[in-house]
């Protein structure tokens, strides 16, 4: 039986190209596949009817006159900042790709195009717009009340984690929140916490990392009087103080075997019993913990319990490194100068040339880092508008290599100069292609039709950028 998730996506389409037989035909060929859509010979025209709103994605030619395919582009997500665009270009380069994506293009296509091609392509699109309509539902007030505009970003990455959060936060289940420090696992948290039905509830957090071991027990199930020097009083511990509500649990990998059997059993029983006491008291706590260690290394290794592990693990949310998301960092340099700004008797501004400086970082802080960087520079900077040189950073390249699993994983190498066009784009595909074959392994069929492209096409590129599937290494 097929489920409905599965089926394609429908969406209300916008066809625009100066030539009227090439128009109609992929009007007619978007139309076969079940797609409401409308058409216009011009730009002018086309922003007349996305002003009327009910668009979801624009197929635009690159070369029109009197307006051409970028400016329509530019000024088309001024009217709907929302829309996804596929430019369609006879006159294609890298250059204008590389451009069109810059400006907030979703994808193009180089005519003479496959039908099949231009449906997948379509298809990916409004499979992002349905991603960007589900978080956007939390916006405005809702949004503000349930803490997702916390979450700053709109990349695949992050709207993947937002919808993901956003299904698995009215159920109880115990969540484990992965990544690398300053990513902002208890931003994640906490946004989980205030969608969830325990929102009215206390958010505890704690992060074991900066608690000694032999504070920690106590910290966490409380104490009895008189139940070790220094406890000349009975204290609840944080599993008390969260009940009806969510405890946060950071850095869940710096505990002790010890202290991790204790945590095992009061999520099972549900229970805690405070340090000196011999009865035990019942909890309602949502559980959530975060760690930016490999966990299952961990338990691998014998550091980290395996029970503990499934028992925290039920779902897990990923948080994306930044330089995963580096579109991103204009929104995230905005809102951290805006919080600054609020603080400060001489708000400031940032250039064009800051923001393309730090979109050419790689940020091994993440988010923190970037954050500090705005605080920094608007600290010290002369002028009101904050250029790049304010920014005490070197752009750098990313190259590919294999990691210890047999994976592609991305290296990070500081440079000192600022990489070219062409090696821009040849990072870009070595991502795209890279996280295709972490998704799909020796597939490589499938992933040809993830991204688009035909099996040789595939092959090629692989060649030249030295990828290979999981597991074939050393093969020729």
């Amino acid at each position: 039986m097929n489920d409905a998730s599965s089926l394609p996506l429908r969406g209300r389409i916008l066809v625009v190209d100066d030539q009227r037989n090439m128009r109609a035909t992929t009007a007619l060929l978007l139309r076969a596949a079940g797609h409401t859509v409308s058409e216009a010979a011009t730009g002018e025209e086309a922003l007349g009817l996305l002003a009327g709103g009910g668009v979801d994605l624009l197929l635009t030619d690159l070369k029109m006159e009197p307006m051409d395919g970028l400016t329509l582009l530019k000024r088309a997500l001024e009217v709907a900042p929302r829309l996804q665009v596929i430019l369609m270009t006879a006159f294609g380069s890298i250059e204008s790709a590389v451009e069109a994506m810059r400006l907030g293009a979703y994808d193009y296509v180089t005519k003479p195009f496959k039908e099949s091609e231009v449906r997948y392509r379509v298809e990916r699109a409004l499979e992002r717009a349905g991603l960007l309509s589900a978080v956007n539902m939390f916006s405005g007030e809702f949004n503000q009340r349930h803490g997702l505009s916390a979450l700053v970003g709109s990349s695949p990455a992050m709207l993947e984690l937002k919808t993901r959060l956003v299904r698995v936060a009215q159920s109880d289940a115990t969540v484990l929140i992965q990544g690398e420090s300053g990513t902002g696992k208890e931003l994640v948290a906490r946004a989980l916490h205030a969608q969830s039905r325990r929102s009215t509830k206390p958010f505890v957090p704690v992060n074991c990392a900066a608690i000694s071991e032999t504070l920690l027990e106590s910290e966490l199930f409380g104490h009895a009087k008189g139940a070790f020097t220094g406890a000349v009083k009975t204290r609840r511990g944080l599993f008390e103080e969260a009940d009806g509500g969510t405890l946060f649990i950071d850095e869940v990998t710096e505990t002790s075997p010890a202290f991790q059997s204790k945590l095992l059993r009061t999520l099972q029983e549900g229970e805690v019993r405070r340090v000196g006491e011999s009865t035990s008291l019942r909890v309602d706590v949502r559980t959530a913990a975060a760690t930016n260690r490999d966990i299952e290394l961990e338990v691998q290794e014998k550091r980290f319990r395996q029970d503990l592990y499934y028992r925290l693990n039920v779902v897990t949310l990923r948080v994306p490194p930044l330089r995963e998301r580096l579109e991103d960092v204009p929104a995230l340099a905005k809102h951290f100068l805006e919080r600054s700004n609020a603080r400060s008797p001489r708000p400031r501004q940032l250039s064009a040339s800051a923001v393309a400086h730090l979109m050419g970082y790689a940020f091994p802080g993440n988010v923190r880092e970037l954050e500090n960087l705005i605080e920094q520079a608007a600290a010290l900077a002369e002028g009101d508008e904050l250029q790049a040189e304010d920014f005490p950073i070197r752009p750098q390249t990313k190259a590919a290599a294999p990691a210890g699993n047999g994976h592609v994983s991305l290296v990070e190498s500081p440079g000192a100069r600022i990489p070219t066009l062409a090696e821009m784009v040849d990072e870009a595909e070595r991502r795209a292609i890279a996280q295709s074959l972490e998704r799909n392994g020796t597939d490589l069929a499938r992933v040809a039709e993830e991204l688009g492209i035909s099996s040789t096409t595939l092959w090629r590129k692989m060649k030249r950028l030295n990828l290979r599937p999981p597991g074939d290494v050393g093969r020729e």
